[in-house]
């Protein structure tokens, strides 16, 4: 079998010749749980017809249920004809072909064809790569892609959000931003408009080839670096229906409190308790609209001996004092952490005596991570030497739960989960037995959903968590937040895409660090430009390294910030609805045009432009001149501000805007529902009050 490099990335095509593919060496039969299996040289291939599509399995199988599926799909039994060279299992209006040497695939609904295997050929043999090969790393499947065919989702990624050439591997690490293919968040799904979606149901790494010229411009190629190959094949009219399909297997985001949907304050970082407290009563004295303000990583733990659940006694010798206060200003707090735990803190003396900590398998002890601090440079200060919570031990991810409710019993309202990318070494080994490899994605998911839970059990504010890294499944535990962007316009544009990118893989809610986390540039023109994209997504976070607050900003930047916000504030009706529809729909908050609009092929190029709900359309100002192309679908559409005159659609348009200014657009005949002028919401699910809707006449 033909050994591929584990990062993938190769600049030639790997040497197809020297991959045998799967052939078929028995009968098939239908068993009783009305599974198609198809005997092979690789093992039995199990195969289910379901109402969203079909299902293949093959390899082992797994030995641990991370619960990243929220339901498991019922199979329909199929009529089986058997045919000397082929056979074909029917079911409804669905009909799969298989034939055997080699094993290949047809899926037709109707007269329509849902997918097949990859006819990419050659004059020596008929199909240029395998159609299905069991290879060292795991499994290879090949999928066709029509010459023309875009093709989106596969988590979050910060380059062009059609992946039609793109070599990704599905695999989660610490990008340290958002210039590169490495991303936080990673999603081995992706789908087509043309009525098909790929969902590979495993915590492994997974290499997608989309029409990788290296491989093969006219395949759609999945390694999946695993034993076990769990794949679904999602059939639907457009992208919403197979988000639709892939969120019910995967999950729906829960509601979440009005009061996240309010402006969340940050900075890297509050260096003592009186700066905090100074920040929002000069945020309140300024009239700035803010519902929450946070306490990052270094900001109330000592960094020396963190992550203990303990503040720092010689900055916060009375933390419930600082707390009382800032809910006196009318502020939620949020309060920051990270899965691992400081050697020099005797909490990771009694983990690891408890077996708690992942173990390091050359040692029999607690792994200790010891950071890269090349990657940080000047922004953090060396970090210590850790241990890291072992999330599939019951015990240890009960303690970890319940050590979160002192904090909200204390006032603390949300809980920023950073990091959980850490977990990626060969010798890391788990107390279910996965080595730190195996264990490296899904470790954000078990850690994302145990955090949720202990805001949903302890918190009386309702439950939000703020998280970075994710998986599938994640999005039942939002939100999260992008990575951290040069504070750029580069980096505003790949956060845009980024979160476009998650909601297309089935992550409603995102938001980005307003002004850009690394460099306190005070580019004024930048900063009112972020905040009037950032108040048209689910969350919305100001955060960097220097302050955010509007009125840090000369003028008349900082003027223009502060209305956006204001703005934001009295859209919070539309902003809820947007959010009750994503949860029950699995649609994102921010919907690229692919997906708005699947029918008009001409507005998907326009990749940072998206429709925000059902109404909105933001065309994101990405330069410092103002200028703005963007691109209006059919029909009549209404400057949302300055309102007045309507713009036909079905074309494209080119505006330079003043500063003060901002390219949204509302479909005409639809009515935008506006709240009061606010500074902060006020109960935990308040039903926010409509004064009045847009258009005013």
């Amino acid at each position: 079998m033909l050994s591929i490099p584990a990062h993938c990335y190769q600049p030639t095509a790997p040497d197809w010749d020297h991959v045998p593919a799967v052939q078929v060496t028995g009968i098939p039969f239908v068993d009783d749980q009305d599974d198609l299996v198809v005997p092979s040289d690789a093992g039995p291939l199990r195969i289910s017809l379901l109402e969203c599509g079909l299902r293949l399995r093959m390899g082992s199988e797994p030995t641990t249920d991370y619960a990243m599926l929220k339901r498991q799909p019922a199979s329909l039994r199929p009529e089986l004809e058997l045919k000397d060279d082929h056979c074909i299992a029917r079911h409804g209006s669905m009909a799969l072909h298989i034939e055997y040497r080699p094993f290949t695939f047809d899926l037709l609904d109707g007269d329509h064809r849902v997918q097949r295997s990859s006819p990419d050929g050659q004059f020596v043999r008929r199909f240029r790569l395998p159609p299905l090969a069991r290879i060292n790393e795991g499994w290879l499947l090949t999928l066709e892609l029509d010459h023309d065919e875009p093709v989106y989702g596969l988590g979050e990624k910060w380059g062009p959000l059609n992946r039609r050439g793109q070599l990704i591997r599905s695999c989660n690490h610490d990008a340290l931003g958002v210039n590169a293919e490495l991303s936080y968040k990673n999603a081995p799904f992706c789908w087509s408009n043309r009525g098909w979606g790929v969902f590979v149901h495993t915590p492994a790494a997974v290499t997608h080839a989309v029409g990788c010229p290296a491989w093969s411009h006219r395949s759609y190629v999945a390694m999946v670096e695993d034993d076990h190959a769990d794949i679904f094949l999602l059939r639907g009219d457009n992208g919403a229906d197979i988000l639709d399909h892939y969120t019910r297997l995967s999950g729906r985001a829960p509601s979440v409190p009005d009061w996240s949907l309010g402006i969340i304050l940050s900075k890297a970082y509050y260096k003592t308790a009186d700066e905090v407290i100074e920040t929002a009563r000069k945020a309140r004295a300024s009239g700035m609209p803010c519902d929450v303000i946070t306490l990052d990583g270094r900001a109330w733990q000592d960094t020396h001996t963190r992550f203990a659940f303990e503040w720092d006694p010689a900055r916060y010798p009375d933390p419930k004092k600082v707390i009382d206060e800032l809910k006196r200003l009318n502020f939620r707090v949020c309060v920051w952490e990270y899965p691992l735990i400081s050697i020099a803190n005797p909490l990771f003396d009694r983990l690891e005596e408890k077996g708690w900590l992942i173990r390091d398998r050359r040692t029999g002890k607690a792994f200790r991570y010891h950071w890269n601090q090349s990657g940080f440079g000047e922004v953090l200060t060396p970090l210590p030497e850790s241990g890291l919570l072992d999330f599939t031990h019951p015990e240890a991810r009960a303690f970890w739960r319940d050590s979160h409710k002192p904090l909200f019993d204390l006032g603390v309202n949300m809980i920023k989960a950073d990091f959980g990318e850490q977990v990626d070494d060969p010798d890391m080994i788990a107390h279910n037995g996965a080595t730190g490899i195996q264990l490296r994605n899904v470790y954000a998911l078990l850690y994302n959903r145990t955090v949720h839970e202990a805001a949903e059990q302890f918190s009386s504010d309702g439950a939000f968590v703020f998280s970075r890294s994710g998986w599938t499944g994640s999005q039942c535990h939002p939100s999260q937040w992008g990575g951290d962007p040069q504070a750029d316009w580069g980096g505003l544009a790949a956060s845009i895409r980024g979160g476009l990118s998650w909601g297309m893989s089935g992550a409603p809610f995102y938001a980005s660090d307003v002004g850009g986390f690394y460099k306190d540039t005070r580019d004024p023109v930048l900063y009112a430009r972020w905040c009037q994209v950032a108040i048209f997504s689910a969350h919305m976070r100001l955060h960097g390294i220097g302050q955010r607050e509007p009125y840090s900003y000369e003028q008349p930047a900082s003027s223009i910030a502060m209305k956006a916000l204001q703005l934001r504030y009295r859209l919070l009706p539309y902003i809820r609805q947007v959010v009750a529809e994503s949860c029950r729909t699995g649609l994102p908050a921010q919907r690229a045009m692919a997906l708005a609009f699947p029918d008009q092929a001409l507005s998907w190029p326009f990749e940072h432009q998206f429709l925000f709900g059902d109404d909105l359309l933001v065309a994101p100002c990405l330069n410092p001149d103002g200028k703005v192309h963007f691109y209006l679908p059919e029909g009549t559409w209404r400057r949302f501000e300055p309102a007045g005159q309507r713009w036909q659609g079905g074309r494209d348009y080119s505006l330079t805007l003043p500063l003060d200014e901002m390219a949204v657009f509302v479909r005409d005949g639809c009515r935008i529902p506006l709240g009061p002028d606010r500074q902060f919401t006020r109960h935990a699910n308040e039903q926010v009050e409509i004064v009045e809707s847009w258009p005013h006449e």
